[in-house]
């Protein structure tokens, strides 16, 4: 049993105190709020350096990958396009958790308090949700481009029966759709426990304030 729930029963007790108690109850749920939106920011930013890296080095120290991206990217500025669109939403969603963590931090009024929650597991949704997204068109332009610029799997495709596209594209959905839903268990790892706190404090201010 945490300190919240030693204050939330020692509320119940003490109806002389419940002024104090509440007031008590409620700097509690303030500051775990404050510190779970914290950590969501923390982890955002650990986030954006891990893509930023899983991006830049294997373009400094694997051969391969860049003649892959030659093949795929023959004109560099639409690469370089999509890395700044990508790396902007990361930034932005950043951004937002700052914001609503620094909100979190100066409310002293339960209402804006629960109006952070709200906004912060909005942000948290729609970023799960892009990323969801893009993680699913990046799959299967992936095995687009690397069946259509690898000779070896082209050539046979060209004389494949159309029973065996059918498994093959079928395959390829497949994949797509087992990485998808390992992306979708990391972010509920992730983020899900986080959410879920913030989600009962939400409740729990709800009730302080009826």
């Amino acid at each position: 049993m945490d300190e919240l729930d030693l204050l939330k029963k020692d509320w119940n007790k003490k109806s002389d105190s419940t002024k104090i108690s509440a007031k008590e109850i409620y700097a509690m749920l303030h500051k775990k709020s404050s510190s779970i939106v914290k950590t969501l920011f923390y982890i955002s930013i650990g986030e954006l350096v891990f893509w930023i890296l899983i991006n830049v080095l294997p373009y400094f120290f694997s051969q391969a990958y860049n003649n892959q991206i030659d093949l795929v990217y023959s004109n560099k500025n639409v690469l370089t396009l999509i890395n700044v669109f990508s790396y902007s939403i990361i930034l932005i969603f950043v951004y937002l958790l700052f914001k609503a963590h620094k909100s979190i931090s100066v409310t002293d009024n339960a209402k804006k308090l629960m109006e952070s929650i709200l906004k912060t597991r909005k942000i948290i949704k729609y970023y799960v949700l892009y990323n969801l997204i893009v993680a699913s068109i990046a799959m299967l332009m992936g095995l687009y481009f690397g069946i259509k610029f690898t000779p070896e799997v082209s050539d046979k495709l060209t004389d494949a029966s159309s029973t065996e596209l059918f498994i093959i594209f079928g395959v390829c959905f497949l994949m797509t759709a087992i990485f998808v839903l390992c992306f979708w268990l990391f972010y509920k790892l992730l983020y899900g426990l986080l959410l879920k706190r913030l989600n009962r404090n939400y409740k729990e201010l709800k009730k302080l304030e009826v």
